[in-house]
Parts: C-alpha cells; structure tokens; sequence
C-alpha cells in the first residue's frame, strides 16, 4: 500500500489537513508585509562635515579625500559616491547586499573618529547616519502659503506636523525637504571691518564668546532653595546689532557698525516648489519590516487633522503616494491569479466533460496557493510583485500534474472500475511520475537562487514561492474534493530545497 491510498480510504485526515494548511496559511497572509519590491538590505551609510566658511576646493583636499581614503577600507563596501560644495562634503558608503547595516554603521563610524584630531580646526564634527538605498520616500506631503513664508512654515512644521507624523508606528522618518529653519544671519561688510581693523574671525569669535547659554545653578538657604537663571544668549536683531565687538580707540565699536543683522533662513542654498510656488514638503520613509499600505493608511486617516489644524493661510496637499500604484499593480496581478484558475477549470471541464472533476482543481490551486503563503511567513518572504508572479507562473507550468491524475483516474472509471477503485489505482501508477515530474522543474530552476547580487536575491525569492507552490499541486489523487490534502507530504522536498536555497 503507497501513502496516496491512506488519504483516500480516510477521508476524515485529509479533511482535517486541509484545514490545518486553509487556517495556517491564512493567518500567515495577515502577517505577510505587502510591498511593491522584495525587501533588499541595501543600506547605505552617510557621512557629513561641515565646515563653515571653507571653499569647495579646501574641503575637497583636507575633509573629503582623507575621509574617502579612509572609510574606503572598511569592509562590506559596494562603492562610495562623494559630493563637495561651499563649506560641506557628503560621502555616501552603498553597502554589499549581505552586509549586516549595523556592523557597517559600527565599523565606519570608528574610522571616522579616527580622524577627527586630524580634520581643519574650525570644522565641524562629521555626522554619520545610515539610510536606505532608495532616495524616494513612500509619500510627499507639500505645504505652501501665500500669506507666511517659507520659514514661518517650516516652524509650524517642525513644533507641530512632523511630531505627528513621526508617531505613527513604522514611520523611519518624516523628513522636511526644502527647510528654512530660523537662524540670526549677520551680513559682514568688508570696508567696515578695514575701517575699524578687524577680520571676520574676530567678529565671529565675539559673537560666540558673548551668546552663550550657561546653566547658573541655584541658591540653597536653611528652608529656601531658589533655582537661579541668567539670560546670556541674544534673541532679537536690536540685541545683536548692539553686541560690543571691540573698540576704536575710545569708541566701541558694535556689530551693528560692521554687519547688517537680519533674522532669516539658515541657508539659501536649495528650495523646493509645488505648481510653480515656493513650498515645504515632507518625505515619510517606511520602515523595512513594516508594511507600507498600512503605514500610508494611517498616514492618511491623521492628514484631515493636520488639514485642520493649519495656520490660517496655509494649505496642504498630498503630492506623492505610492501605495497607489502598489495597490494597482497588485490589483493586476490578483486578477491574472483568477483568470489563470478560472481558465485551468474552464479547460478541464471541456475535455472531461464533468462538473465535478473541474471543481478539483479549483480547490487545490487555491489551496495549495495558500498553504505557499505559511512558508513564504517562515522564509521571510514579503507579499510584492515578483512573489505573486511566481504564483501565477505555478498556475500555468504546474497544473497540469493535477490534470495528468485527474485523467488517468477518469480513465479507469471509463474502463469499468469504480471511482474508488479508479483512484487508488490512477494514484499509485502516478504518484512516482509526479514527484519525478515536480523535482524536475524545480533543478530546472533551482541554480538560479545561487546567483549572486540583486539579480540573484530577486530570483530567490521568485523561485521559492515557485517551488512551495508548485510542490503543492503535485496532489489531484482522486476525484473527490475532502482528498486533495496529499499534497502536504509532496510539498515536503520543494520545502527542503528552498531551504537549502535560502541557506
């Protein structure tokens, strides 16, 4: 007696694997994060000094190169891409696909310690951070007024907006591009500062030496404890206008005397626009493991609320969202999904002419489908485009298992034997041919998954939900529906291999 004839003289088991696979697989979907792409670690690690004051050239000789030269040796790296500008570098480390983010974020920032002792005195502390590889975010929400300006705006963005947005659970970040964030701009005028015999760095070092924020302590009595406070920092323009500089002999001279003071941006070096007008926007990255559609979604349900609460003058729009096409191209792809089982049962029914042996494959495709969904949760597989095509793909290459027993059972019935008859027999001459056939298509595909690089993840993942689902189909051992579950033991060694690819 072969296995195949235990689910066919007991009806009960394999009714009840049935459910077990219907159940398992089912709560797997709800866990599955969908996704447009597979999720690639192709993190990237950002460095970045500034230093105020210093031409491109300086920072390219002194701030970029060491740095390059040195971050250069860490391992893990795929390629470093630098940019060099008026008073600030950029260096961007593209990690390989199999490197810990981590580990790399770790190890880079070490180098960079290294050589801060040796950067120009007057720079700024390098910044490093990590990032993902992608430079466009899930969505774009863009602010604009006709009323206050950009850095009016942005101060309402960064005290009320962005903590709102960057609440939401699997929000990575919400950041605001095109900022104009407040900042004291002092203007300094060359003949002014010959006439009184200064130089811009002494001004500067005034400047730093009298706004200053200093903690003063507090004052403690027998029963009385006062906690003290002193302003010593500067906060409007006449305040800064009057800050003492130095003297001319028996004047003093102020700042206001050598530089125009004016409250403005901190750079005006980029801008951002929406339909032709100045305006802030907002950039929501996605976690990695999180599931973008409901992230988005919650997004979504707080933008009336935050709609609302503008200030008078400001509108908002929602420029950008890619779950839109996220949604419809896995629309797409649920449909071919359909139309392919649709078709298999249409196709079945014509050539064998019964009802009831088309209903076969209409619930083990999408069983089998289903079941695929728990082994997808266990590999670490997301829901995305190239998983669902792989579906399809078990749809139209592999069914035609079920349809090879399906008729060589109805070819029994035909030649006098009873159904019950007719299936233990269609199913022990088929079942060594169809685990033949199953194993063979997939090491037709197998080699693909030891690729390596991108194109070789991608088809990882392509080729397990492949085989998981295409294992499945190798069942249609009878022509009663409550025995379509033989499949979970023949599911088995594509189980097996995937693993292996995966290991």
């Amino acid at each position: 007696m072969k296995f195949t004839d235990i689910f066919i003289n007991r009806p009960v088991l394999a009714t009840v694997i049935s459910l077990v696979i219907l159940l398992l697989g089912l709560r797997a979907g709800f866990d599955l994060t969908v996704r447009e792409f597979p999720e690639l670690q192709n993190a990237q690690i950002n460095i970045s000094v500034a230093y105020p004051g210093a031409d491109a050239e300086l920072m390219q000789g002194f701030v970029t190169t060491p740095l390059e030269r040195e971050i250069a040796t860490a391992d893990g790296i795929d390629f470093l891409s630098s940019s060099t500008g008026q008073g600030v570098a950029t260096i961007s480390a593209n990690l390989r696909l199999d490197k810990d983010p981590n580990a790399a974020l770790t190890e880079i920032s070490a180098k960079v310690n290294k050589l801060r002792n040796q950067m120009p005195q007057g720079s700024e502390d390098p910044v490093v951070e990590i990032a993902e590889g992608r430079g466009t975010s899930a969505m774009y929400l863009s602010f604009y007024s006709q009323v206050l300006n950009e850095s009016q705006i942005t101060d309402y963005l960064n005290r009320v907006v962005e903590p709102q947005l960057a609440a939401i659970r699997g929000v990575e970040k919400a950041r605001i591009l095109g900022a104009r964030t407040y900042a004291m701009r002092l203007w300094l005028r060359p003949d002014r500062l010959v006439a009184h015999g200064m130089t811009a760095s002494e001004v500067l070092a005034r400047v730093r030496e009298q706004n200053v924020l200093s903690a003063v302590g507090e004052a403690k009595g027998n029963f009385v404890r006062i906690g003290v406070s002193a302003r010593t920092d500067l906060r409007t323009e006449e305040e800064f206008r009057n800050l003492v500089v130095g003297s001319d002999g028996e004047d003093l001279v102020r700042l206001g005397d050598v530089a125009r003071v004016e409250l403005g941006s901190e750079t005006y070096d980029y801008g951002a626009g929406w339909d032709g007008d100045p305006a802030i926007f907002i950039g929501i990255n996605v976690r990695p493991e999180a599931n973008v559609l409901d992230v988005i979604g919650q997004v979504r349900e707080i933008w009336p609320g935050i709609l609302a609460g503008l200030p008078q003058g400001v509108e908002g729009e929602i420029g950008y969202d890619s779950t839109i096409y996220i949604r419809d191209a896995i629309a797409e792809v649920r449909a071919t999904l359909l139309e392919a089982v649709l078709i298999v049962v249409l196709v079945i029914f014509l050539f064998l002419g019964s009802m009831r042996s088309s209903m076969i494959p209409a619930v083990t495709v999408p069983l089998s489908l289903i079941g695929a969904l728990l082994l997808m949760l266990v590999l670490g597989f997301t829901i995305n485009l190239l998983t669902l095509l792989a579906m399809v793909l078990a749809i139209g290459m592999v069914v035609d298992d079920a349809i090879i027993v399906l008729e060589n059972i109805h070819r029994h019935i035909e030649e006098g034997m009873t159904p019950h008859d007719a299936a233990i027999q269609g199913a022990r001459e088929l079942v060594g041919p169809v685990i033949a056939m199953t194993l063979t298509l997939m090491a037709v595909y197998a080699p693909i998954g030891f690729m390596g690089g991108l194109v070789g993840i991608l088809f990882t993942m392509l080729i397990g939900v492949f085989v998981g689902a295409a294992a499945g189909y190798v069942a249609g051992w009878t022509d009663r529906v409550l025995m379509r579950l033989a499949d979970l033991f023949l599911s088995l060694p594509g189980l097996f291999l995937v693993l292996g690819i995966r290991a």
